[in-house]
């Protein structure tokens, strides 16, 4: 790419200019000024132009060019205008970029006078400008949306970003390093494809009054069959008939196991609603599944355990390998498990369980109240604020909410025999469960907000990563003693508990339940 009509180099004083900047612009160092080529490469641009646009990082960036257009490059405006049509393959709306007044002034490009090449080169900037931003950090902010989801921005300069994108011989391989790198973003534009290779479908709801069973005579089996044909996971044949034969069981159980069900060949409620999933709702879903990996960090670490809510599935990568997968439990719909990125910092074994404000005034308060043996039963010390024992007998509830509830270590312990601390703001972490039986249900919606993991010593022998002092025996006399001891994690091991409900395997579409009933009202503010 020849050396373009200026090395933009955008940051406008960093001193009383970059206040004027700020809240669109983040300048990150001082650049020298901008190099301009021979005017009669680049046109002079009315300021008059860039008010309606009322973008004060679109100011910044054609004050730094000193008021000159920077598109003379019919290649580069090619390769802009192709990326933003195919906008839709990273899930954002082409129409947000005006693509076709872009496209008009394209093809009028050689005849245009100099206002309206003026015009066609501030409208590609900002539609550029748009598009790096929405690409590196969605289109919307999860911040202002969910009080649970605490993920830091993923700060960028974009007229650094736009400037470094002119000043590149390679401009389309530059444009592809800003997209979300992780394996299941790319996993999810690949099930967009696979989903747009789909016909239109046009199927009516599916009802059944009870459950089909294998062998079983139903008159909604024949539709259920072409449901499964039209995904996929059925061949389609010459007679279809009322019976629930064998190769259909095959095809609900491949379906229940794509869309994470009990593979018991058993159509039931939870395999009817997925059935009558239209391809329209499911290329919604993946979409809004699109924008939430662009919120989320760009760099996960070289070791970290990233859990995926709606999976009920922790899983320990380490330079791109997967490792480990442990089954977890997460939050309920009504104390959902929060969003957020961390640190794994400590292990606890043998922990106390020190009960929080919410399940106090839901749980514990209202146990106590049916039965003051509730604590004795559930080894539970109530203190009072100067730290004496409070007595079942003497505990009041007008005073309830003033004391503090401590479970005792041990096998009947909330949080089990170990928990594994990573700082945040909402006082959860992972931990075992005295209800392990808990793990082999397939709705693992059942916490309070903290996560519950499967097999926790073994995750724990692996993140103290000591063969002599901390192997499973050595554990295992700790947690014998009964006694409370905090181990601090030497390894650094980043911590992601994330929510996603779509991706692809194999050439396979993969769907969980959107089961803090998210994405359909995501969707909606994407489109507004």
């Amino acid at each position: 790419m020849k050396t373009l009509a200026l090395i933009l180099l955008i940051c406008v004083t960093i001193s009383c200019k970059k206040a004027e900047i700020t809240s669109e612009l983040i300048l990150k160092k001082e650049i020298s000024n901008p190099v301009v080529l021979p005017e009669d490469k680049s046109i002079r641009i009315d300021s008059a132009l860039l008010t309606s646009f009322n973008s004060k990082t679109l100011s910044a960036f054609y004050k730094a060019t000193n008021y000159r257009t920077i598109w003379q490059s019919k290649e580069n405006r090619k390769i802009i205008l192709a990326e933003l049509l195919k906008s839709d393959e990273e899930g954002l709306n082409p129409e947000d970029y005006k693509v076709k007044i872009l496209s008009d002034f394209e093809k009028k490009s050689a005849t245009l006078d100099e206002t309206d090449l003026a015009k066609y080169d501030i409208l590609l900037t900002s539609s550029f400008q748009k598009y790096i931003s929405h690409l590196t950090n969605g289109k919307l902010n999860p911040r202002k949306l969910y009080k649970n989801w605490d993920l830091k921005e993923n700060y960028i300069d974009i007229n650094e970003i736009l400037t470094d994108l002119l000043n590149n011989d390679s401009l389309a391989d530059k444009i592809e390093q800003l997209k979300p790198n992780h394996i299941v973003y790319k996993k999810l534009k690949k099930a967009l494809r696979l989903l747009n290779t789909l016909p239109k479908d046009n199927f009516n709801a599916l009802k059944i009054e009870q459950i089909i069973s294998p062998n079983d005579t139903n008159i909604s089996i024949i539709d259920i069959k072409k449901r499964l044909i039209y995904w996929k996971e059925l061949q389609l044949n010459d007679s279809l008939t009322f019976i629930y034969d064998e190769e259909t069981m095959l095809a609900i159980k491949k379906f229940q196991n794509r869309h994470g069900l009990a593979v018991d060949g058993i159509i039931g409620p939870a395999t009817i609603a997925s059935l009558n999933f239209s391809k329209k709702q499911r290329m919604q879903q993946i979409i809004v599944n699109l924008e939430r990996w662009k919120w989320y960090p760009k760099e996960m670490g070289k070791e970290y355990i990233i859990i995926n809510i709606p999976d009920y599935r922790l899983s320990l990568i380490k330079d791109k390998d997967t490792l480990r997968t442990h089954r977890v439990i997460v939050g309920r719909a009504k104390r959902k498990s929060p969003i957020l990125s961390s640190k794994l910092t400590q292990v606890v074994f043998n922990p106390t369980w020190t009960v929080p404000p919410t399940i106090l005034r839901e749980d514990v308060i209202p146990a106590i109240l049916k039965n003051r043996s509730y604590l004795a039963e559930s080894n539970i010390k109530v203190f009072d604020r100067n730290g004496r024992i409070v007595s079942p007998y003497e505990w009041q509830l007008s005073q309830a909410k003033s004391y503090r509830y401590v479970q005792s270590p041990g096998t009947f312990n909330s949080l089990g025999m170990v928990k594994i601390i990573f700082p945040n703001r909402f006082s959860v972490y992972l931990h075992d469960t005295n209800h392990r039986d808990y793990f082999d249900k397939i709705d693992r919606s059942l916490s309070s907000g903290c996560v519950r993991v499967d097999n926790p010593l073994e995750l724990t022998e692996y993140l103290l990563d000591d063969d002599i002092n901390w192997n499973l025996e050595k554990i295992t006399e700790i947690l014998q003693s009964e006694k409370t001891k905090f181990v601090k994690i030497k390894k650094e091991v980043s911590f992601h508990l994330l929510y996603w409900t779509a991706w692809s395997e194999n050439n396979k579409l993969i769907f969980r339940d959107d089961i803090y009933n998210l994405d359909a009202d995501l969707y909606t503010k994407l489109r507004n």
